[in-house]
């Protein structure tokens, strides 16, 4: 199915959603969108499934409130990504109000254990702090641009630009740990 074909079939879906209230249309909608934005949680959460689960919950039930004043202006699926990445940092900010110990710098270096000579990529990216974590996922996984992510994330482009220069040196200086390990300890 072509992108074309698809946002129409979108369109189709959402107008008889909100036409009718048909569940079958917002189930198909589901069905048509979940798959993608699920991984895309899981990861921008940490990998915590639960909580990956919550923001598709919750990025669902706002869509639902919005689909009627959604302008058509980027692709339904564009649309319920912005809508997922706001679930997660406002769930991310109720933690914080709630002092529950955020990831830091001194968490991703400790990732990799003094004894361990593989990584686990996925590990590591979770140990990212999260604005590190959001924007490397959107451009190297997701592929979006620096000015897409601006607009998902509510920040400038040079922010989103320096943190996948961040991001992506604190994945080096874990590379380069493990390497230097693997060198001395043969």
């Amino acid at each position: 199915m072509t992108l074309h074909q698809s946002s129409e079939l979108d369109q189709q879906l959402v107008r008889k959603f909100l036409r009718t209230g048909d569940e079958r249309s917002f189930r198909e909608l589901y069905r048509c969108h979940t798959p993608s934005l699920y991984p895309l949680a899981l990861r921008l959460v940490g990998g915590s499934e639960s909580d990956a689960q919550d923001a598709i919950q919750d990025a669902w039930m706002r869509a639902c409130d919005g689909l009627k004043r959604f302008e058509w202006k980027s692709s339904l699926r564009t649309w319920l990504t912005g809508i997922l990445i706001n679930c997660i940092r406002e769930s991310n900010r109720h933690r914080r109000q709630r002092n529950e110990e955020e990831l830091s710098d001194h968490h991703l270096t400790n990732t990799v254990g003094h004894h361990s000579t593989t990584i686990d990529l996925e590990e590591v990216i979770e140990g990212l702090p999260t604005g590190y974590r959001h924007v490397l996922i959107l451009h190297d996984v997701e592929g979006y641009t620096h000015e897409e992510i601006a607009t998902l994330l509510e920040i400038k482009a040079g922010t989103s630009k320096s943190q996948l220069y961040h991001a992506r040196k604190a994945l080096r200086q874990c590379f380069d740990r493990t390497q230097h390990y693997e060198a001395r300890n043969g």
